[in-house]
C-alpha cells in the first residue's frame, strides 16, 4: 500500500487494514492499527510501518486506545481474512451463503460482523470492492464497457444507474481524473471570517471558513486535485451580494431584508453512501438542537457505528448547510470542528439564541 492509500484507510478508520500497516503519530509518540478511534493526528506528524518491529524500532509505544499489539479475536480474524479473499477476487461471485461457508459462520452471525465493524452489510462490501477494481481498471482500459465487466459488475448499468453512490461522477469524467468536472468558487466575509464557496452545475460542492484567500484556495484544491477549478464571475453580481447577506444574517442570528432560503439552495454531496446517510440527517436536526454522536448513528439505523457517524461528520465539507456543528460528545463536550471549536460554540449559540427568541415571540403574539 502507498502512503496515500494508507492515510485514507486511517482517516475512515478502515478496521479491514488492521495488521496490513500500523500508524505512528511523531508528536504523540505512539503507534497504531488504522482502524484506532483516538483523534485524528495532522497528517505532517503521521508515519507509517510494514510492522509492529519496524514502528517499536522508530521509538514508539503502542496505543492504550486500540492496543496493537494485543492479538486479534478470532472471530475478527475471520473477517478480516473473508475481507481479504474478496479483495483478492473481486470478479468471482460472493453471495452471503458462500461467505458464511467459507468463513465457518452462520449468515446471520456474518451478517452482524460486517454491520458491527465495517457499518456495512456484506453485499455492499463486496460492491465497494469491485468499485474500487473498476477505479482501478479505468485508468487503464480502453474500454470502458471492458473495465466495468471486467471488475466483476454484471451490468453497466448497475454502475450508470447509481453513479452518485459508486464515483460521484461519470466513469468517463474517472477516467479522465475529473477534469470534466468544473468547480467555480468564490470567496466573501462572514462574522466567523473569511469563507470559500465551491460550486458545480449541480449545486454547492464546497463551503469553508478559513483565515485567507490563499488557504482556503489551497484547501479545495487538495479536495478535488483533478478539478478543474476557476474564480466564479458570479462573485461581483448583485444576486451573490444577496446571497452573503443572508448567510452572514443567518451566521450573526440577525434578522435580513434579503429573504433567500439558504435550506432549499442545491447541494453537490460527494460521500460514500454511509457518509450520506450521516449528511442528510445531519440536515434534519433543527436549528437550536444539539445531538450525540451515538444520537446520530440511531438515527441513521445503525446504533453501533458511532466512531463511524463522527468520522463522516468530520468529513463534511459543506459548512453550516450540512450543520455538523449541532453534534456534540456523549459528555455534552463540544469535541471537534472541522472549522476550530471557537466557530463551533458561536453557531450553536446564535441558533439557541434565534430559536429562544422565536418562542418568546411566539408567546407575545
Amino acid at each position: 500500500m502507498q502512503d496515500t492509500e494508507c492515510w485514507q484507510a486511517v482517516c475512515k478508520r478502515d478496521a479491514t487494514r488492521d495488521g496490513k500497516f500500523w500508524y505512528g503519530v511523531t508528536t504523540t509518540g505512539v503507534y497504531c492499527k488504522p482502524s484506532c478511534g483516538s483523534r485524528r493526528a495532522n497528517r505532517e506528524n503521521v508515519r507509517f510501518y510494514d510492522t509492529m518491529q519496524a514502528a517499536v524500532s522508530d521509538g514508539l509505544r503502542p496505543c492504550k486506545r486500540c492496543r496493537p499489539e494485543d492479538a486479534e479475536s478470532p472471530t475478527l480474524s475471520k473477517l478480516l481474512e473473508l475481507c481479504r479473499h474478496v479483495e483478492a477476487h473481486p470478479t468471482a461471485t460472493h453471495t452471503l451463503a458462500l461467505l458464511s461457508r467459507r468463513a465457518n459462520l452462520s449468515q446471520f452471525h456474518l451478517h452482524r460482523l460486517f454491520k458491527s465493524f465495517l457499518q456495512l452489510t456484506p453485499r455492499a462490501y463486496v460492491e465497494q470492492v469491485r468499485v474500487a477494481a473498476l477505479k482501478r481498471r479505468l485508468r487503464s482500459k480502453s474500454s470502458i464497457t471492458a473495465a466495468i465487466f471486467d471488475a466483476g459488475f454484471e451490468s453497466s448499468s448497475v454502475v450508470y444507474g447509481r453513479l452518485d453512490a459508486h464515483l460521484g461522477m461519470t466513469p468517463r469524467s474517472y477516467r479522465s481524473g475529473g477534469r470534466d468536472v468544473d468547480i467555480s468558487f468564490a470567496f466573501g466575509d462572514t462574522a466567523l471570517g473569511k469563507v470559500m464557496i465551491g460550486a458545480t452545475d449541480r449545486g454547492i460542492c464546497y463551503l469553508q471558513f478559513g483565515d485567507s484567500e490563499r488557504e482556503l484556495l489551497e484547501q479545495l484544491s487538495q479536495e478535488y486535485p483533478n478539478a478543474a477549478i476557476t474564480p466564479s464571475s458570479a462573485q461581483t453580481s448583485k444576486e451573490f451580494s444577496a446571497w452573503m447577506t443572508a448567510l452572514n444574517a443567518q451566521l450573526t442570528g440577525r434578522r435580513s431584508s434579503v429573504k433567500l432560503p439558504l435550506e432549499k439552495l442545491p447541494l453537490d454531496i460527494r460521500g460514500t453512501a454511509f457518509q450520506k446517510r450521516v449528511w442528510e440527517f445531519l440536515r434534519t436536526i433543527p436549528r437550536g438542537q444539539v445531538v450525540s454522536y451515538s444520537e446520530v448513528a440511531e438515527g441513521i439505523g445503525s446504533p453501533t457505528a458511532i466512531r463511524a457517524a463522527a468520522s463522516a461528520c468530520a468529513s463534511n465539507r459543506i459548512a453550516v448547510f450540512i450543520p455538523c456543528h449541532r453534534v456534540l460528545r456523549g459528555t455534552g463536550e463540544m469535541g471537534g470542528y472541522r472549522w476550530g471549536v471557537a466557530r463551533k460554540r458561536a453557531l450553536i449559540d446564535i441558533e439557541r439564541k434565534r430559536s429562544v427568541n422565536r418562542r418568546d415571540s411566539a408567546i407575545d403574539e
